[in-house]
Parts: structure tokens; C-alpha cells; sequence
């Protein structure tokens, strides 16, 4: 074969080779790609009042959702709301009351109502200083706890307290109704107002007083999608589940009332 031929058929040869380099590349980046997208983590800022209910609805999630793993933030609704307003990395919201939920528009998709909830007042196991209603924690030597008033088992303690022209001044006001519960679990308070969902995790170390329809408040749960999400058709899904049967189910399993 003549010397010149040899040496094209060559220069063919390590274009070709060339060229399928950055093909084969490409492949790979692409076969990653396709990997990293299997799995997708979804954070979700949550009630404090969620804690135990959400985490169990969120293991039935990822196991009818395989790839996908939830990842909850639980804190007082009006901490959720700012962190949100500081760019948290987060990508849905469930908060305790419509009114976080509605000052947050500029930074949430429209919110859906998925539970609700009532008050009790929760009291020592036994209920010692024999607390059966509201006006009961005006009594002397009662010490009480409440949430604070940002907080909207606080601002719903207020409403209730309210309509019935009752004063009450708290031994502390705490950042959350968990904090709230605790504290009567601990015998560091005789009672405190909080959800009746919250009342029922702590079996055999607290009571919970039923407080009458015409004396409560209706906390509603609403749902939203963050706008900054980085997963924003799979934050989408999970809020829309959380209206399905079976996470009704498991909410309404958990004491919480249908939107």
C-alpha cells in the first residue's frame, strides 16, 4: 500500500478515535445524570404539633414512592415562617393556622387545608389540682403555661380565654406546643393549653381536659409548596398526598379532625 494512503487511512483513524472521546463522555455524564434524578430528597418545614403524625406519614410515603426520601424541620408555625423568609432551603410548608400561611404568599404555591385540630388543657397525670375547665386555671396557686402569643397555640389560648373573660398569667410562655406540653409532663407546670393530637402522645403521663365546642378553637393545617424549591414537581406530589385516603387516615388515626 502506497506511503500516502497509509497516512490518510491513519489521520481517518485519530479523528475518529477523537471524536468518539468526548461522545463516550457525554455518555457517562449523562448516565449520572440519570442516577442523581432516581433519588429525590424532599425537606419539609412542619408544625411543631406534626412531629409525631408526620413522621409516620412520612415513612408511608417514601414507601409508596420509592426514590424518594422526606426530610421534616419541626418548629413553632411562626419560626417555619422565618425561615422561609430567609431563604431556608426547603421545598413544602405545613404550618398550625392560615394566617403564617397567608403572610407568606409571595413565597408559597396556594395553600390547601389538610387537618385539623382542637384544643384540651393538658394536666399532670391524675390531674392533682383537679382542673376541669378554663376557669379553673385562674385558680390561686395554679401555675400555668401557655404558648406565646406568635404562636398560634398561643393565639388560639388567647381567642379561648378570651370569650370567656378570663384572665390567666402563665409561670412562662414557650416557642412551641410541644415546649408547652413538656413542661406539664415535667411537673414544671399544673397545666397548659395545647392540640389535643399533642395531649395524646404523652399516655400515662398526662390528662387531657376536653374543653366544650362553644369554649374551643379550630386550628387548621394548611399545605403549600415553597417557590424557591429546587424539586418543585415532586414537593407538588407530596403536598397533593397529604388530601389522599390513606394520609387522612393516618392523620385521623393520630387525633386530627378532616379538613
Amino acid at each position: 500500500m502506497p506511503p500516502a494512503v497509509t497516512r490518510r487511512r491513519a489521520t481517518v483513524a485519530l479523528v475518529t478515535a477523537a471524536l468518539l472521546v468526548p461522545l463516550a463522555a457525554c455518555g457517562n455524564d449523562k448516565e449520572k445524570d440519570t442516577k442523581g434524578a432516581a433519588g429525590t430528597d424532599l425537606t419539609v418545614l412542619a408544625a411543631a404539633s406534626l412531629t409525631d403524625v408526620f413522621t409516620t406519614a412520612g415513612a408511608a410515603y417514601e414507601h409508596a414512592h420509592p426514590g424518594t426520601k422526606v426530610h421534616f424541620s419541626f418548629a413553632g408555625s411562626q419560626e417555619l415562617a422565618a425561615q422561609v423568609r430567609q431563604g431556608a432551603p426547603a421545598d413544602a410548608l405545613v404550618t398550625a393556622d392560615t394566617k403564617t400561611m397567608d403572610g407568606l404568599r409571595a413565597d408559597t404555591g396556594k395553600p390547601t387545608v389538610i387537618a385539623r385540630n382542637r384544643l384540651v388543657i393538658a394536666v399532670g397525670k391524675d390531674n392533682p389540682k383537679k382542673i376541669h375547665g378554663l376557669k379553673d386555671l385562674t385558680g390561686s396557686g395554679v401555675k400555668v403555661v401557655l404558648a406565646a402569643a406568635e404562636v398560634p397555640v398561643g393565639r388560639y389560648s388567647e381567642q379561648v380565654l378570651g370569650k370567656q373573660h378570663l384572665t390567666v398569667k402563665p409561670v412562662s410562655q414557650e416557642p412551641n406546643v410541644r415546649a408547652v406540653l413538656s413542661k406539664v409532663e415535667l411537673g414544671e407546670a399544673d397545666a397548659g393549653i395545647v392540640y389535643r393530637t399533642d395531649a395524646a402522645t404523652a399516655p400515662g403521663k398526662v390528662d387531657a381536659i376536653t374543653l366544650p365546642d362553644a369554649q374551643n378553637a379550630v386550628a387548621d393545617y394548611p399545605a403549600a409548596t415553597l417557590k424557591s424549591s429546587r424539586h418543585t414537581a415532586a414537593a407538588a406530589a407530596f403536598v397533593t398526598w397529604l388530601g389522599t385516603p390513606e394520609a387522612q387516615q393516618i392523620l385521623r388515626k393520630a387525633g386530627f379532625q378532616q379538613p
